[in-house]
């Protein structure tokens, strides 16, 4: 598959079958093999079913608060914050062959991802209290991390995360990539193979961000002739897809860039590895910015 700016920038997509749904991410529509995504919202009162048939599952809330009913459980209060900004999300996770409906105690947006998965494990709600969050990088790389659902969590392959980057500032930098899954002799994982969404939202209406995804010899759809080299601009409940290479984001000054982070792959890992002509920047942080942790 050829990769350009028009396919790897994915907009909200109305569907008037569907008008809860804001934006959606098929395996098919991405050109690759795991990663199912869609957000979407609900008035109160209102209900949305779904099953993850083959798949292993995970709501984010992103405003609102819902209750979820299923054959593996039921939870009630899930979501406590006003926006994205305000504080972290609960993420409830679901295994493969759940029915589940999820009722809107209070009107709000969710983001649902799904990946196939042979394995079983237990349903569990992660709260904001069990999330971490931490300050990662330094100077205008500084960026608050909240690790949704990271690795070694107790599921087969999805990792989740939560990124704020005040404006002017870069985030995903150093640029770096996951997409060979490299070993070294002693089998510890080097470089995972994960396919990524990013989804994005923006402090004011008419936020954006810049992202750069651009690929490597070492990149098999590079060597497949097919490398990417794109530039996007994604607003407001825009998702960018990440199917290999490099992806560094930049923040325009004045606007906080969320974006929530999806991946699945070769591992339930953030295995990475920098480019190497920019890492050397790491080593010259001399402080971070005061304006994180946001909450």
């Amino acid at each position: 598959m050829d990769y350009t700016a028009q396919n790897l920038l994915v907009r909200p997509t109305p569907d008037a079958n569907d008008p809860e749904l804001i934006l959606s991410v098929t395996p098919d529509r991405a050109g690759w093999n795991y990663i199912s995504f869609q957000a979407r919202r609900l008035e109160a009162g209102k209900t949305w079913a779904f099953e993850s048939d083959n798949c292993e599952l995970a709501l984010v809330n992103l405003s609102g608060r819902y209750s979820v009913r299923s054959n593996r459980g039921a939870w009630s209060g899930i979501g406590s914050r006003e926006n994205v900004f305000s504080g972290a999300a609960h993420a409830l996770y679901l295994p493969r062959g759940t029915e589940f409906t999820v009722t809107a105690e209070h009107a709000g947006e969710f983001a649902v991802a799904w990946v196939p998965t042979d394995e079983d494990h237990d349903p569990w709600l992660i709260a904001p209290g069990d999330v971490p969050v931490s300050v990662r990088g330094g100077d205008s790389v500084t960026r608050q991390i909240n690790d949704l659902l990271p690795p070694d969590s107790p599921v087969h392959r999805l990792v989740l995360v939560e990124v704020y980057t005040p404006g002017g500032n870069w985030s995903s930098y150093p640029p770096h990539k996951h997409d060979v899954h490299i070993e070294n002799a002693a089998g510890n994982l080097i470089e995972a193979d994960l396919e990524e969404v990013y989804f994005y939202k923006f402090d004011k209406p008419e936020g954006y961000a810049f992202q750069w995804i651009y690929t490597d010899e070492n990149s098999p759809l590079q060597q497949a002739g097919h490398p990417i080299d794109a530039v996007v601009r994604p607003e407001n409940n825009c998702a960018v897809l990440v199917p290999e290479g490099y992806h560094p984001v930049a923040s325009p000054p004045g606007y906080t860039t969320y974006y929530l982070n999806v991946l699945a792959g070769s591992a339930q890992s953030l295995a990475n590895q920098d480019d190497p002509r920019y890492t050397w920047v790491k080593h010259t942080y001399k402080t971070t910015d005061g304006r994180l942790p946001l909450y």
